[in-house]
């Protein structure tokens, strides 16, 4: 039996097609919306360093859609999926799998070291790429070929400090104290090596905790010791009320610390007191690189305010992963992964590279000393 179909029913099937006939069309050249993961501690007493990054962060993605890139015969549109790790490992480990969830092509975080260790297990059995400026050694040592590092390692930030405080500033008795975090204790046990590979040890090494705030127990200790140095594994936020206990009991040992140490904010927190201090950054120095002083600029004119701390290399690593899909025309971890072990970036802080561990190869140091209300740089090492 045939079916007829009525005049009026035949126009309005037409109809229907010629108008949906264009959104087809459209649809086939729609954007490709990528997803990019980013975890640090927005909330708590390391939130500045968190915002610092995800400004860095959201600057790359809104520069990379201003101008976006071809992949697959289709546009990309970046979008961020931002999470707050709080700096809690516990806390990390369920971000990490709600990034992984959420369907993003990769990571770029965590900043510290207690986090992004446990989580770059979870990155790892997904098959998505993380890209972290954590320096503890052991993120990079278990052999997950998703995890690259984004700066220098403890290793080489607190063998150059050891150095430095041997060679350059000739301390001869030193105390050390770190807050048993991953980072804290991370940069000060390499600190202790160098030390030991000149033939030096540490006077005395203490221990406190990354939320305290009254080291004066710790303090009167030392003095008994007569440091000429302190170093501290830790944050500003306690670096900063330790530098001024140093002050008001009248030690005169100089106080040095790793890159968390390195913030305008240990300034604002010390005021006076924070003068004669040392630090190091596993970088160079921004304003030596033009691509690192025009990142400097657009970041001052766009959030006015300055540059934290490693929020540039959380910009660099946006665009290391979207150099990497360009570079193989995919959007799939799978097919990208292997470009970001290959890669060749001139970013606004490193000329990147990685090595078979996801090590950044050639990383330099860069040592810095309160000198007014600033920290004016006194080495690079590479």
């Amino acid at each position: 039996m045939k079916h007829h179909i009525a005049p009026r029913t035949l126009h309005l099937v037409l109809a229907l097609g010629g108008m949906m006939a264009p959104f087809a069309i459209s649809a086939s050249y729609a954007d490709t919306v990528v997803k990019l993961g980013f975890a640090s501690p927005l909330s708590g007493p390391q939130s500045h360093y968190g915002k610092d990054n995800e400004n860095a962060t959201r600057m790359a993605i809104d520069e990379l859609n201003a101008a976006p890139i071809t992949i697959g015969k289709q546009k990309v549109k970046f979008e961020l999926v931002s999470e707050d790790d709080q700096a809690d490992p516990r806390v990390g480990t369920q971000v990490a799998q709600r990034l992984v969830d959420s369907g993003v092509k990769a990571v770029i975080g965590h900043f510290n070291s207690g986090v992004s260790i446990p989580a770059s297990r979870i990155y790892a059995d997904a098959g998505i790429p993380q890209l972290s400026v954590s320096t503890n050694p052991a993120y990079t040592t278990s052999g997950y070929k998703t995890a690259f590092r984004l700066v220098g390692s403890d290793s080489q930030v607190g063998g150059s400090l050891a150095q430095y405080a041997v060679k350059k500033l000739q301390a001869q008795r030193i105390a050390v104290i770190d807050d048993r975090t991953a980072y804290g204790q991370g940069i000060a046990d390499e600190f202790i090596k160098s030390l030991q590979a000149q033939g030096k040890k540490p006077i005395k090494r203490e221990y406190t905790n990354d939320k305290a705030s009254d080291f004066t127990a710790i303090l009167t200790s030392l003095k008994a010791q007569k440091p000429d140095l302190v170093f501290y594994g830790g944050a500003d936020a306690q670096a900063a009320p330790l530098a001024k206990q140093m002050k008001r009991l009248g030690m005169d040992a100089k106080l040095m610390g790793g890159d968390m140490l390195s913030t305008p904010n240990f300034i604002k927190l010390a005021g006076a007191d924070a003068a004669g201090h040392y630090s190091a950054v596993p970088g160079g120095e921004l304003g030596s690189r033009a691509a690192g002083k025009a990142f400097e600029t657009r970041y001052k004119a766009r959030f006015k305010e300055d540059v934290v701390l490693l929020g540039p290399q959380f910009y660099d690593g946006v665009m290391i992963v979207a150099d990497a899909m360009k570079r193989a025309d995919s959007t799939d971890p799978a097919k990208f992964l292997p470009y970001i072990a290959k890669t060749r970036y001139q970013g606004a802080t490193a000329d990147f590279g990685f090595d078979a561990a996801g090590n950044l190869k050639n990383a330099p140091v860069t040592i810095s000393a309160v000198e007014g209300n600033d920290w004016k740089v006194k080495s690079v090492v590479q």
